[in-house]
This record gives structure tokens, C-alpha cells and sequence, in this order.
């Protein structure tokens, strides 16, 4: 387990932010709110690092038991996910294509996420809710037109993201995925983020999804087709990154809809997605009420 863990969650009635131990909370946004309301303005002023070592020297202010995790940045500017980025994905589309030249993209709202230990939500709509685990980075520093040699420099933090996708809305239209990537509380983020050090703690993390502790996807962040240097370059080419975007980055195969007969995500169903030196991100899955 990393040892720096921070997370946004609510308790009392209240959102902040925190460091996460096993033994607690330790509150930082009582310290720091003032300057820093979110951990959004954490990673602007590039103090996330400061603030979890200001962390390490205190003792736990919130029990673990007495909060609920939310997703880590609060309204982030934008959340772009990056499509079919493991090489066996391609090939699980069956059309017979090459790897890709371009990275496949799509944007989703901060509303169709959750948080850590909160359940996914399957729609009236469908129920062809599926799980896509994957690794995000956060970034930290503002940038357009950013090299590929420099990119790194623009990242703040690492966590993971729980895809959540409606399959058959993502075929409605003849070109966007968009409807049935944004239902409402269909994927997750977080449990919390992990401040990034250098690249040798993204080069080669072993992603992992479980459902029901049946492992389904499991693959390496070495065999992106799209590395996350060539990512940051490419959206910064056409998007200003800014601190607090999320850049979402792909998801091995075994996602529910390429078994046979397709494997959907149903209530009471529990989902983990794990990945080295990040944690584990657990979601039950519950029907809309609404």
C-alpha cells in the first residue's frame, strides 16, 4: 500500500479532505481549508505532497467507520477517458483492425461517478451495467501543446476509476458512446489519490478487477498501446490540461460484455478494482430508486 493516501469524504454532515491511515483520518482540510478549500487547490498550489507530510507528524482525527468516501477531485474542469488502450482489447472488437493509430476518447460528467464503498447505480433505463477498471492520472500543472519529454512533469497524483458503461446505450448512436458512458452514479473513483513521485511508479502497475473475488481483468500498464506520455501530449494538443482534470486511461479485457452469454453487473454484486502502490477501489451495485 502506498504511503501517502489522500482522500476527499464527508462526515458530520461536512465534505474535507484528508489523509487517509489505518487507523483514521487525518483531517487536513481543518489545517489547511483556509488556503486550500478542495484538493483541488491542493494540487494547484503544488502542495499535496506538503500537506501529506504534514500528515505523517499527526494522529488520526476521524475514525474510518465515521465517514463516506467521494470521488477524489471535487468538479474537475474536465474527465477525459481514453478507449481501447490494451492491446487484447482491439482485438476483443473482432472487426479484424489494427491497433489503432489514435487514442479513442470520450469526456464524462463528475455526476456519473461515485465514491469509494458507495454503490454503483444500475439504471431503469438498462441492465446492461458493466465494470471497467483502469488506472487515472490527475494532473497538476496547467498545459498546452505539452512535449512528450516533459509530460510527466504534469501530473499530480494517480488513482483508479471503475468505468461503469450501459453497453447498450453506447450503440445508440452511430459515433459517440457518450449516453452510455454518463448515467448517473454508474462508476466510481478513488478510494483516494496517491501523490506521483517519478515514472517509475506508473511504469508498470499491475491492474486488477474482481467481481465477486472472481477475477475477470488483469493486465500491465506497461502494454498500453497508448502511453501516458504520448496521452498528456496528444489531449494537451487539441484541450489546456489544467490542475484537477482526470485523464482516465483504459481497461484490460474481460469486461462483462465480451463474455458468452455477457456477464452484466447485477444488485448485491461487489466489484474491486486493484492496482499496485494505488489500493483498491470496492463498489456494491444497487438498482436506481429514483
Amino acid at each position: 500500500m502506498a504511503d501517502h493516501r489522500i482522500a476527499t469524504y464527508s462526515a458530520g454532515g461536512k465534505t474535507a479532505y484528508g489523509a487517509v491511515t489505518d487507523k483514521g483520518i487525518v483531517d487536513l482540510s481543518a489545517r489547511f481549508g483556509k488556503d486550500y478549500p478542495t484538493l483541488r487547490e491542493v494540487i494547484a498550489a503544488g502542495a499535496l505532497m506538503k500537506l501529506a507530510e504534514d500528515a505523517d507528524r499527526r494522529t488520526p482525527d476521524v475514525p474510518l467507520d465515521a465517514i463516506r468516501f467521494q470521488p477524489p477531485i471535487p468538479a474537475p474542469e474536465k474527465i477525459i477517458c481514453i478507449g481501447v488502450n490494451y492491446p487484447a482489447r482491439n482485438a476483443e472488437y473482432k472487426d479484424g483492425s489494427d491497433s489503432p493509430k489514435f487514442p479513442s476518447m470520450f469526456m464524462r460528467t463528475p455526476r456519473s461517478f461515485v465514491g469509494h464503498d458507495n454503490p454503483l447505480v444500475r439504471p431503469r433505463a438498462s441492465a446492461q451495467l458493466d465494470y471497467e477498471g483502469e488506472v487515472a492520472l490527475v494532473i497538476g500543472k496547467a498545459g498546452r501543446h505539452i512535449k512528450e519529454s516533459a509530460a510527466l512533469d504534469h501530473i499530480a497524483a494517480i488513482t483508479l476509476c471503475n468505468e461503469g458503461t450501459i453497453r447498450d446505450w453506447v450503440r445508440h448512436a452511430k459515433f459517440n458512446v457518450t449516453q452510455g458512458k454518463n448515467f448517473d452514479s454508474t462508476g466510481s473513483l478513488g478510494p483516494w489519490i496517491v501523490p506521483y513521485t517519478d515514472e517509475s511508479q506508473i511504469a508498470d502497475i499491475r491492474l486488477t478487477t474482481r467481481v465477486n473475488g472472481e477475477t475477470r481483468q488483469d493486465d500491465r500498464t506497461s502494454r498500453l498501446i497508448f502511453g501516458f506520455r504520448y496521452l498528456l501530449s496528444y489531449i494537451s494538443t487539441f484541450t489546456t490540461l489544467v490542475p484537477g482534470d482526470i485523464i482516465v486511461t483504459g481497461t484490460p479485457t474481460g469486461a462483462g460484455a465480451r463474455f458468452d452469454p455477457p456477464r452484466y453487473l447485477k444488485p448485491g454484486d461487489i466489484v474491486e478494482i486493484e492496482a499496485d502502490g494505488i489500493g483498491l477501489l470496492r463498489n456494491t451495485v444497487a438498482d436506481e430508486t429514483l
